[in-house]
């Protein structure tokens, strides 16, 4: 049983058919994940989408709705991970901007190439977000409220 969750946010970018990933080494092993990360402080789980997004492929994106909310425990680690994933779309690329530490390059994949490569993705969050958008599934944004200290305070 896992100690505790990481708290990760992830995009699911989609532009004439494909979908945007990313190939990133881990553990000698080139695998395909969404644009995602953790959630860092101070942010809201909106803004460490966009921002994941153009840390690990150089592309300003928007989020448009909620896509789900994914609870994963890899039998391997000693923790688990709570994924907020987004559906976004593509605004502007910047191919001059680096990408982060251990991430290979964006791709863009149909859901049938990504199906293809079933033994390369991440975790099973890769292909059940793919899955979920072309079912349609869809929350507003407006299901997220971040609520600021200051909100709280009594005059």
């Amino acid at each position: 049983m896992a100690s505790a969750h990481h708290i990760t946010v992830a995009c699911v970018v989609e532009r004439d058919g494909r979908f945007l990933f990313v190939e990133e080494q881990v553990n000698d092993h080139l695998v395909l994940n969404q644009p995602s990360g953790h959630w860092e402080p101070g942010e809201t789980l909106i803004e460490g989408a966009v921002r994941e997004a153009l840390e690990e492929t150089g592309w300003d994106v928007r989020p448009t709705a909620l896509l789900g909310i994914y609870e994963y425990e890899p039998p391997e680690l000693g923790y688990g991970f709570l994924r907020f994933a987004f559906l976004a779309e593509p605004l502007q690329h910047h191919p001059e901007r680096s990408l982060d530490d251990g991430i290979a390059r964006a791709i863009w994949l149909t859901p049938d190439e990504l199906r293809a490569a079933a033994g390369r993705h991440r975790s099973p969050m890769v292909q059940r977000g793919i899955d979920d958008a072309l079912a349609g599934q869809r929350y507003p944004l407006a299901m997220l409220a971040h609520l600021s200290p200051a909100l709280l305070r009594k005059p």
